[in-house]
């Protein structure tokens, strides 16, 4: 069986740098395409269960989101796990729904299997992240904010309430209702703070009944939504819904899809988010688009960027 050592030998290396040719990190090019050559020839196969103890780590990554069947949180997948799998890593997609429970076994989970990071879009501010941390595993927080000081993704999301709001005011609305999702979600409430910062400013205070906090999916928004057309839109004052992510945009389309044509015409629908689907006439919906993709490459990036530091500390204290 071919040792590290034959490869080390063939390329005229040591085995310190076949060791980072194989892990990745980056060593002079001539050095490298001596090892690549030196492993086509002798064949050579690195045994992974003795790779992983070696680095410390496992080659797999953890992507925790609280709904895999958003179409956001899809496509920060797919944009992870291509730049993953260019780096050697494969990745574990969690379902957390938004429990903080099954949120920590998971986060648990990748702690004992020493997976090699996790990108997580947490149910809380708080997330049992500190095991993670302290063995220095890589972590990269996405779409929410936490309590920790480490590297978070996130859109500007306040302003995002703003600009929604600022279109269907454009349109000619003074009042407007906001269904965004629950309280304990930074994203909701910073985009449920732009919206009422950008009415303030606009002159057309909301009062609270026009601020609805729902769940992220489409039965929190068409639930709100059917409240607020049971009202006539607060007794007629408003004439317009702002839903703060797709699939609430998703609910209060469908419940304006029960009321007759004549009655919809009078209410247009702002939404944060790409549609994942249409559902109904989409000529009255004013859409604020958001890059789902980009937060994903932008999150494994960084995550790679953590696990090669820690990988080349690892190295640098080996040869000592």
């Amino acid at each position: 069986m071919t040792r590290i050592r034959d490869v080390a030998d063939r390329a005229g290396v040591s085995t310190a740098t076949v060791s980072r040719v194989l892990n990745g990190i980056p060593v002079r090019e001539d050095l490298a395409e001596a090892v690549r050559s030196a492993v086509a020839e002798l064949g050579y196969v690195p045994h992974a269960t003795a790779r992983s103890l070696r680095r410390g780590q496992s080659d797999v990554i953890a992507l925790v989101v609280p709904d895999v069947e958003n179409p956001f949180f899809t496509t920060i997948a797919r944009a992870v796990e291509d730049v993953a799998q260019e780096a050697g890593y494969s990745v574990v997609l969690c379902n957390s729904d938004d429990d903080v429970k099954k949120e920590t076994k998971y986060l648990e989970i990748a702690a004992r299997e020493n997976m090699a990071g996790v990108i997580i879009a947490p149910a809380t501010a708080d997330p049992a992240i500190s095991t993670l941390l302290a063995s220095r595993r890589g972590v990269v927080v996405i779409d929410r904010e936490v309590n920790f000081d480490i590297d978070q993704i996130t859109f500007d999301n306040v302003q995002l309430g703003r600009q929604a709001t600022r279109k269907l005011l454009d349109k000619g609305h003074e009042q407007i209702v906001c269904v965004t999702g629950p309280r304990t979600t930074s994203t909701a409430v910073q985009r449920a703070n732009g919206w009422q910062q950008e009415l303030i400013s606009a002159g057309y205070p909301p009062d609270e009944s026009a601020l609805t906090y729902a769940n992220f999916r489409v039965d929190g928004g068409k639930d709100a939504a059917a409240r607020y057309l049971e009202t006539g839109l607060l007794g007629g004052r408003a004439t317009a819904i702002l839903a703060t992510n797709n699939l609430v945009g998703v609910g209060v389309l469908q419940a304006l899809s029960t009321l007759k044509s004549s009655s919809r015409s009078h209410v247009d629908v702002g939404i944060i988010g790409d549609l994942p689907f249409a559902t109904s006439d989409l000529s009255s919906v004013s859409v604020t688009s958001l890059s789902p993709g980009e937060m994903g490459k932008a999150a494994i990036q960084r995550l790679l960027a953590q696990i090669d530091a820690r990988l080349n500390d690892a190295l640098v204290k080996s040869n000592h």
